[in-house]
């Protein structure tokens, strides 16, 4: 276990959570918490599982990874 502040533990959700603000909500300007929960699962749910490509996967989606490697 690593210390207060060492964020080696949760690298991968401080890459995706810094993807998240950098490619979508630096970029919006929401009114409403509905809207920025709105467009956060959209964003999640549509774009970065279905359409950006992933360096790690071979540039390909998690959801063209799954499929191609679902049945290894």
């Amino acid at each position: 276990m690593s210390r207060k502040g060492e964020c080696l533990d949760n690298a991968v959700a401080e890459r995706f959570f810094g993807s998240l603000k950098n490619e979508l909500v630096y970029h919006e300007d929401y009114r409403t918490r509905a809207q920025a929960r709105q467009s956060i699962f959209e964003y999640i749910e549509v774009f970065y599982n279905r359409q950006r490509r992933h360096a790690f996967l071979n540039y390909m989606t998690p959801v063209e990874y799954e499929k191609k490697y679902a049945g290894i």
